[in-house]
């Protein structure tokens, strides 16, 4: 019982001091940054799928080269 109390106090007193310390601008302030992080990502992302596409490109043909010179020899 003496824990379940103390655990609203804390609670209590982490809500009041959320208030204090300005509240919903401090929350404002963590949205705007998660906002640009997230478009970094979504920038980065792109970029990796490009790569990779491209990457796909280069081995797909490698092994179609490595098809023919395996044909060639087997004729």
């Amino acid at each position: 019982m003496v824990k379940f109390l103390l655990g609203i106090l804390v609670g209590v007193l982490i809500f009041f001091l959320f208030l204090y310390f300005g509240g919903g601008k401090s929350i404002q302030k963590v949205g705007e940054g998660l906002i640009d992080t997230g478009k970094k990502m979504e920038a980065v992302e792109e970029l990796m799928q490009k790569e990779k596409d491209g990457a796909l490109k280069d081995v797909k043909k490698k092994i179609l080269k490595e098809e023919k010179e395996v044909q060639k020899k087997t004729q």
